[in-house]
């Protein structure tokens, strides 16, 4: 394994592995969960591709000298917070639902739903 490579390497394993935690489980925190880690592999992957190797930040730079663009780094604090609120606001429809159907089970709610 490169170690060029290796951010590469954690997003890939983040990534699948938050998406085989929302696919395998019926629980709706652990969804949530799994969610919350493939949207981090995310900021993971933005993050690495903004960096660029031997620049530096850009101010009061020399003409011709490489710099590492700030915008992709600012693009994720934003959605960092943008992704804090939806996991805030999806556990609350989670309390919701376990307060109306007494469960947070998705085969157990569908069942409830159908009787």
């Amino acid at each position: 394994m490169t170690p060029g490579l290796i951010n590469y390497w954690v997003v890939v394993f983040l990534m699948m592995t938050g998406f085989y935690v929302v696919m395998s489980t019926s629980n709706l925190v652990k969804k949530m969960v799994g969610l919350t880690l493939f949207q981090t592999s995310v900021f993971i992957l933005y993050i690495t591709m903004g960096k660029v190797s031997g620049g530096t930040a850009p101010i009061l730079t020399a003409p011709g000298t490489a710099y590492s663009n700030p915008l992709p780094h600012v693009l994720i604090l934003t959605a960092i917070v943008v992704g804090i609120a939806t996991t805030a606001v999806g556990m609350a429809l989670i309390i919701r639902i376990k307060e109306a159907y007494g469960t947070i089970e998705d085969d157990e709610i569908l069942l409830a739903d159908q009787t």
